[in-house]
């Protein structure tokens, strides 16, 4: 078989890097898999790249220009909302015309358009869409938050400024949705979550259509419980006990740290045995670092950390891994930290009940920071077995075990 993953990426981007990982998958399976990119940044053989370096860049540019433009010249959410209004007539390459089934992933920023979309499901072959946001099933954004509009017909975006009222870039993207959706019935979308998966199934655009769940491929063989000595950022203290918090931009809103901030000050208050014994270890880039002036519990912020086999070396040290965020598809920092043996407390604002067995592999809470508090005192009296810990996330996530529902879910049209 023959199967062509195509991505704005290999290797930016979460959905880049899940998505290489499951070509790895797909060939160490016997699948001749191959990807199709604008941005390539592995040497990887398998992995072409479309188009001319002008004719990508002019790509990209239009369509954010078309965006700018008509979003009343607002910079400020340019990158929060796509429209596929253009894209490379990839459906033409040989890799395609060749392949037996076409995957596709995040395809926005002048990659592929809604049109070529169409094209592809036209041409006879297996067509699979990978959801890794929201964006599917709204008119423009990739997250809609506390937005309901997708539940009925997009318009009067938060993220869009100017044009018609209740009949802006977000109405007009979802119109177009609704017209490729209802002449490809035998697209199939697949969510990488039960939760996002739900989320379609409440929608206006996806409702009824073959909408499967396949998560993320992880490579659980690199994580490890038993630490191996490898040096960590200045001022983790190993002599405490590690609760670990990690995003790429950790004041990103959607991480809601202000509350995670407010939940260990509460656990600070109500147990002072836990607060001296304990550290909280932050990662990631932090706009503002004089956010953590207020927060009373003992705690480091370590910055970004480049190093993958550094952060496998945190988490096999680490007791705990925290996530408050408001929205989640499927968590990548908590599957990390359990990975690596740590108890999960989490919010659970979206994907995280595909990870985390509240009561059995950790704990899921609400966002209120005394609950969160709470959890945290929980998770720390009562660990869960490190083992145990990976081999959950082994079982659901590990490469072969996703793979493996890829080629059925491809065969089941074939």
């Amino acid at each position: 078989m023959k199967v062509i993953l195509v991505c704005n990426s290999d290797l930016t981007g979460g959905a880049a890097v899940v998505t290489y990982r499951l070509m790895v998958a797909l060939r160490d399976m016997g699948v001749e898999a191959s990807m199709l990119v604008m941005n390539k940044r592995s040497n990887d053989p398998d992995v072409h790249v479309v188009g001319s370096a002008l004719g990508r860049k002019l790509r990209f540019v239009g369509e954010r220009a078309y965006i700018f433009a008509h979003n009343g010249f607002n910079r400020t959410d340019l990158f929060k909302v796509s429209l596929a209004n253009t894209g490379f007539d990839i459906w033409r390459h040989r890799l395609v015309k060749e392949a037996d089934a076409v995957i596709l992933s995040w395809v926005n920023q002048g990659l592929l358009s809604l049109k070529g979309v169409k094209r592809l499901v036209d041409s006879g072959k297996r067509v699979l869409w990978v959801m890794h946001d929201m964006w599917c099933m709204t008119g423009a954004c990739h997250h809609a938050l506390d937005c309901e509009g997708y539940k009925t017909e997009c318009g009067h975006c938060r993220y869009i400024k100017g044009g018609t009222v209740g009949n802006d870039l977000s109405r007009l993207g979802w119109r177009r949705k609704k017209r490729l959706y209802e002449s490809c019935p035998e697209l199939t979308i697949v969510a990488v979550s039960n939760w996002l998966a739900g989320c379609a199934g409440q929608s206006s655009l996806l409702s009824g259509h073959d909408v499967r769940v396949i998560p993320n491929v992880f490579p659980d063989n690199l994580f490890y419980i038993e630490p191996r000595g490898i040096e960590l950022p200045h001022g983790v203290d190993l002599s405490k006990r590690l609760i670990v918090m990690g995003a790429a931009r950790l004041d990103d809103p959607i991480k809601d740290f202000p509350t995670a901030i407010a939940a260990l000050n509460r656990l600070a208050e109500k147990r002072e045995d836990i607060a001296g014994r304990c550290q909280a270890v932050f990662y990631g880039d932090l706009r503002d670092p004089s956010v953590l002036a207020g927060l009373r519990f003992p705690h480091v912020h370590t910055g970004r950390i480049a190093d993958p086999n550094v952060l496998r070396e945190l988490f096999s040290r680490a007791d705990v891994v925290l996530s408050t965020s408001l929205f989640e598809t499927l968590p990548g920092t908590i599957i990390e930290g359990m990975a690596g043996g740590c108890t999960a407390v989490t919010t659970g604002n979206g994907g995280q009940r595909d990870i985390v067995d509240d009561g059995v592999s950790g704990y899921i809470t609400s966002s209120n920071p005394e609950d969160i508090a709470e959890a945290l005192s929980r998770a720390l009296d009562n660990p869960c077995d490190r083992s145990r810990q990976h081999e959950i996330i082994a079982e659901r996530f590990g490469a072969e075990s996703v793979a493996f529902k890829m080629l059925e879910c491809i065969k089941s049209r074939l």
